[in-house]
């Protein structure tokens, strides 16, 4: 009885050299469809480090506008004025208040009261630790 050179599927005659020439194929295109994930998620990865840059430089840039600011004397005097309620020498302070008597804003003091009338003065570490005092104790508040 002759020995096959070949088996038949579906009527199709295959070989050993064909057979181990698509095993090849396979594992050859297994290899490089994980070399090309791993590219395709390293590309990702590279896009997403630039992004980063990217909003990064643009957060330096509106710091480094925003400390470029305070060189400036008129700014310096707005915040002072804004944040802090403060006055130039002469001029009189207004501080806005709500329906409980509480200051709106930042509010201004008027530059003629001196630090006796506005009350005795407290070292900045008695003001600390007066602010640890509260927080360790907060008021409950009300909700609306």
């Amino acid at each position: 009885m002759p020995v096959p050179h070949g088996l038949r599927i579906h009527g199709v005659r295959v070989t050993r050299r064909a057979l181990i020439l698509v095993v090849v194929l396979v594992i050859v295109a297994l290899s490089y469809a994980s070399t090309l994930r791993v590219y395709v998620q390293q590309q990702h990865d590279l896009a997403v480090a630039n992004q980063q840059v990217a909003d990064e430089s643009a957060r330096l840039a509106s710091l480094q506008s925003q400390l470029a600011s305070w060189n400036d004397p008129a700014y310096v005097e707005a915040q002072a004025r804004d944040r802090l309620g403060w006055v130039m020498p002469g001029d009189t302070g207004y501080r806005v208040v709500d329906d409980n008597g509480k200051p709106v804003g930042g509010g201004a003091i008027d530059s003629q009261l001196t630090p006796a009338a506005t009350g005795p003065a407290t070292a900045w570490w008695d003001r600390l630790w007066g602010s640890v005092e509260t927080a360790d104790a907060p008021k409950p508040q009300a909700t609306p």
